[in-house]
This record gives structure tokens, C-alpha cells and sequence, in this order.
């Protein structure tokens, strides 16, 4: 679906814009959720209205236990199934037997290797059959997004990619959060900002990038796993 079929959608109204777009002819809508600040705000939306949009999140096996903890406050909260993804077990032993459980402090190319396996193999079957793919990015989040729209055309997948927040800030997510005391990971008090799989992400200190603690030891330059790419 052609991300021209949403240029009448009014995007500065969440819940408007989440529910216009199940409202188009042919729509097969699907939300990636991280379970970050942003995309609980998503899905707070769509569970409280019960829009028919697919939630799904991806177990790399490797999360903090306070993300593990989230998922079920989130499923306990809304009564709503958040269907789960893993990579295929096949090639991810393949993987940790040939180069090891830590590889991706080895090198960007391991790094990549292991987001591949455990993240953008599942995404992509998830999003199988799905025409519109609804994510929680943010301008804010790094150089990379800043010339991002809430409507773009996802080439290599072929499908519309949908950002509703892709102009908040930061301190508009918070006040959503906090106005209808959505669920959210206890990290987020901690430094934790941007919040990925347990070895590759620490704290954020004072002054430092949104992603400054993802894979903290490479450039700045590399720091996309491949899900947005």
C-alpha cells in the first residue's frame, strides 16, 4: 500500500491518526513495539480503543529482566495478547557456536550478524502479509531519523511505514506516560534511555546522545541494527 493512500489523515492527534488508518480500504496494520516510553504510548492507544491493529514485540533471549517484567505489567494491564517473535533457533545456534555468545563486541559486521539473527529475521516474518508497518521512532532518538516523515515508503520490505511520533519530544512522551499512568521500564529512571538487549546497552550519562548507550563501543555512525535501515 502506497503511502500516498494517507495524505488526508490529519497527523497531529494520535488516537485520530491510529484510527483513520484502520479505516482505509485494504489496510493490514501491524505495531512493532520495543516497549520504550514511545511505544507503550502506542500501544496504550490502540488497546484502549481496540483498534485492529496486530501488537508484536521481539525476544532476542537476551533482554534485561525489567523488559521481561514490562511485558507481562503491559499484557496484565491491557488484557491484550502481545504476540512474541524469536529468532529461528537453527541459525542462532549456528551463530553462538561458530563465534560465540559475546561476538558483538568482536566487530560492527559480528554486531550485525547477531541483530540479524535475533531481530530483523523475525521482524520481517512477522510483518509477513502486512501492507502498513506502525513503528515508534522519533526525530529525537538520532541523526539518522531527523528527516523522517509519519508516512514513508519502506523499500526493501515494499510496505508503508507509519512514525505518529516521529515529532514528539521527549518530555511529550513523558507527560503521556505520566497522564495516564502507562506502564513503562523501571531502566528509564535509571540512565537507561535507549533500551535494547542487556550486553549491548548501558546507562546514558549527563550530556551524552539519546542512543549514546547502544553499543556504546562503536561510532556513532553505526548504531542501527538493521530494523530501520
Amino acid at each position: 500500500m502506497n503511502p500516498s493512500a494517507f495524505e488526508h489523515i490529519n497527523t497531529n492527534d494520535l488516537t485520530e491518526l491510529l484510527t483513520a488508518i484502520t479505516q482505509v480500504e485494504g489496510v493490514n496494520a501491524a505495531f512493532s513495539t520495543s516497549l520504550s516510553i514511545e511505544d507503550q504510548v502506542i500501544t496504550d492507544v490502540i488497546f484502549k480503543n481496540n483498534l485492529p491493529i496486530r501488537v508484536f514485540t521481539l525476544d532476542t533471549g537476551r533482554l534485561f529482566p525489567e523488559t521481561y517484567s514490562l511485558m507481562s505489567s503491559t499484557r496484565e494491564r491491557y488484557k491484550k495478547d502481545l504476540e512474541t517473535y524469536y529468532g529461528k533457533a537453527e541459525e542462532l545456534q549456528k551463530l553462538v557456536t561458530e563465534k560465540g555468545p559475546n561476538l558483538f563486541y568482536e566487530s560492527v559486521e559480528n554486531r550485525k550478524a547477531c541483530c540479524h539473527v535475533r531481530k530483523v529475521e523475525p521482524l520481517n516474518r512477522a510483518l509477513e502479509g502486512v501492507n502498513v508497518w506502525i513503528t515508534g521512532l522519533r526525530a529525537e532518538h538520532s541523526e539518522n531519523r531527523h528527516d523522517m516523515h509519519v508516512f514513508e515508503w519502506d523499500q526493501s520490505r515494499e510496505i508503508t511505514k507509519v512514525n505518529p511520533l516521529i515529532s514528539w519530544t521527549t518530555e511529550e512522551v513523558w507527560k503521556y506516560i505520566r497522564s495516564y499512568n502507562v506502564p513503562y521500564n523501571v531502566l528509564q529512571d535509571r540512565g537507561f534511555i535507549s533500551l535494547g538487549c542487556q550486553p549491548c546497552t548501558r546507562a546514558v550519562k549527563e550530556g551524552e546522545a539519546f542512543r549514546a548507550g547502544r553499543w556504546w563501543w562503536e561510532d556513532n555512525s553505526k548504531k542501527e541494527c538493521g530494523l530501520h535501515s
